[in-house]
């Protein structure tokens, strides 16, 4: 089975390398490893083709050219991909283990799913050994959703054929495309997930949905633009979507 893990990145020359050694580093072999880079002005490219040179045996593309953002990057990241099962690790983000692609393979491989996600910790941005939240998930069941629910997207690993049947990331949102998305799939009573629980990803505090009050004011009105426009929640969902997150701080 072939793992491809997209990474799109801007400016990233203070994390990619961490962030790509955290896949390189994996003890499964089958991995491809696509590097979306948007034009970047610093010195992440360089970097991202040394750690090419340095890691032959592993399949890495690197693009680098304008694009529209985050999710249009990851959009093309998915078309590129070759993969079986597709994941991503965005440039401020590492794998927690370099055993966890193992592990996510041994779950598609002892069950008949179509994707896999597990837990996150948010990590201290100079200091990845120091938690400051804890994503604990859980085994899922639709109702879930209407409470505002959702497993961490950085934890989530899917079937290629389920971006061929549901289509990539809706460009129309800016902050919260990952939501909507997974509000497509996740609805879909005929795709199976399974919950993996471990530590899959150490996010570096300070992501572009939390940097300030004008992007979590934008973050909350497409939340509600998600739940409403795949049917499954209003005000109420949105409520205990942010509300959950309390206690991932205890």
């Amino acid at each position: 089975m072939k793992i491809s893990i997209i990474t799109a990145t801007y400016n990233s020359e203070a994390t990619i390398e961490s962030c790509m050694r955290s896949v390189l580093e994996q003890t499964y072999d089958a991995i491809e490893y696509v590097i979306i880079d948007g034009n970047s002005k610093d010195e992440t490219v360089a970097i991202a083709k040394q750690l090419q040179t340095a890691f032959p045996k592993v399949a890495i593309t690197i693009v680098s050219e304008a694009d529209k953002g985050i999710y249009d990057a990851l959009n093309k990241g998915v078309t590129k991909a070759t993969g079986d099962v597709i994941g991503f690790v965005h440039s401020d983000d590492l794998l927690a283990k370099d055993t966890i692609i193992t592990g996510i393979v041994n779950k598609f491989k002892n069950k008949n799913i179509d994707g896999v996600y597990g837990d996150l910790h948010y990590v201290d941005k100079n200091n990845i050994s120091k938690v400051i939240r804890t994503w604990k998930s859980c085994d899922f069941k639709p109702s879930l959703l209407k409470n505002g629910w959702m497993p961490a997207h950085p934890t989530l690993f899917l079937k290629k054929e389920v971006y061929t049947k549901h289509g990539n990331f809706n460009l129309s949102y800016k902050i919260a495309a990952d939501y909507d998305f997974m509000l497509r799939i996740l609805k879909d009573e005929t795709l199976k997930f399974a919950y993996f629980s471990k530590v899959i990803t150490k996010m570096r505090v300070g992501g572009a949905s939390n940097r300030s009050i004008q992007n979590i004011i934008q973050k909350t009105k497409e939340d509600y633009k998600a739940v409403t426009t795949n049917h499954v929640g209003g005000l109420f969902t949105i409520l205990r979507k942010n509300t959950s997150k309390i206690k991932q701080f205890f």
